[in-house]
């Protein structure tokens, strides 16, 4: 066996927050698990959890289910469980500092005021995760929770999907082929992602 890697997806758990910017997490981690063949249904962990297999490498998908601000629980709680390191763990989640249609890999980083990146860093102790961020586009006005809790309009959504679906393939890269690979062909642009909420 191969080993493994845990792919967690941020989002607010509850039908009426499905469709948001902000949970561009959990569409980019259910699309993969698609691709993947993997049911994320069992409650583990504060969280819905699904494992399978990607070749030899054996893969837990990760989507908590605790609201954005306490996400660290269910990717602590995993990944103790699974004796996985941060370098085994790449989390999914919205950037508002990404135009709608970008994604961004990066090998560690900041949270840049996302407060899942925020909960995640704080309870596992470092920020040397990696992060595969999507963008959403920046809120039109200072009410930025307005905007990552609401849907985006048609053309937006449109962009996002389209980003929803590199970014699971950009993961399939990160599994079989490593992080820099993963890098250097997903990262579609030389601006720097900083942001996020």
């Amino acid at each position: 066996m191969a080993g493994m890697k845990m792919i967690v997806g941020l989002g607010n758990p509850g039908k009426e927050y499905s469709g948001t910017r902000h949970n561009a997490g959990f569409e980019v981690v259910d699309r993969l698990a698609g691709r993947l063949g993997i049911e994320i249904r069992r409650r583990r962990f504060g969280g819905l959890v699904g494992d399978g297999l990607f070749g030899e490498l054996r893969v837990a998908l990760v989507k908590p289910q605790t609201f954005m601000n306490h996400s660290g629980q269910a990717v602590v709680a995993a990944a103790s469980f699974y004796k996985l390191g941060p370098d085994e763990l790449i989390v999914v989640t919205d950037d508002m500092a990404l135009e709608p249609g970008r994604i961004r890999i990066r090998p560690q980083g900041s949270a840049g005021g996302h407060n899942g990146l925020t909960d995640i860093i704080e309870r596992l102790g470092t920020n040397a995760f990696a992060r595969l961020r999507v963008g959403i586009g920046v809120a039109g006005s200072p009410d930025w929770a307005d905007y990552v809790l609401s849907r985006p309009h048609p053309q937006q959504r449109e962009r996002i999907a389209l980003a929803v679906d590199k970014a699971a393939e950009a993961l399939l890269c990160w599994l079989g082929e490593g992080l820099e690979t993963a890098m250097n062909r997903y990262n579609s642009s030389p601006e720097e992602s900083s942001g996020g909420v």
